[in-house]
């Protein structure tokens, strides 16, 4: 194997041939959709909180709803509204038609490090980095998350 060789993942073989990956920008959209709808009810839960407290609750409550909007709409419909409005999709691995729950789970696990007190907003942004690093790098358009995951992928359609 020469050095310009990629390794085959299996997922990647067996992805229908009429999906069209995903591109970063309609991608990136999507999530700044998505986290407007999030961050909106996140902020209706801790209006009631003194300003230290909303810190740390903001941070840990939007990082949880924030996890469990995406894996609930993944694992339900394929799709969240924001990559809806986009036209974009995910798959699960092997081209199915989304992700089952711990494959969802897995690819949106990045979202729980908000929770982190003090530093989640900085180690969400780092993985925010590499995730997009990562699916530029891709040419089937699959960040690292969508790897761990077994192979998930977000196409168009």
């Amino acid at each position: 194997m020469s050095s310009g060789d990629h390794v085959s993942q299996p997922w990647q073989s067996q992805a229908p041939k009429s999906a069209v990956p995903g591109n970063l920008g309609p991608r990136f959209f999507a999530r700044v959709i998505d986290g407007v709808i999030v961050n909106a009810a996140s902020l209706f839960a801790v209006v009631s909180l003194d300003s230290f407290s909303n810190i740390l609750v903001t941070g840990l409550f939007s990082g949880l709803l924030t996890f469990i909007y995406f894996v609930a709409f993944e694992v339900s419909v394929g799709w969240t509204p924001g990559k809806k409005l986009l036209g974009l999709h995910v798959r699960g691995p092997h081209g199915r038609p989304h992700p089952d729950l711990k494959q969802s789970a897995i690819r949106n696990s990045f979202t729980l490090l908000a929770a982190v007190p003090y530093v989640g907003g900085l180690l969400a942004f780092v993985a925010y980095v590499v995730i997009a690093v990562s699916i530029r790098n891709s040419p089937w358009r699959q960040g690292t998350h969508d790897d761990l995951a077994g192979g998930t992928q977000v196409v168009k359609g």
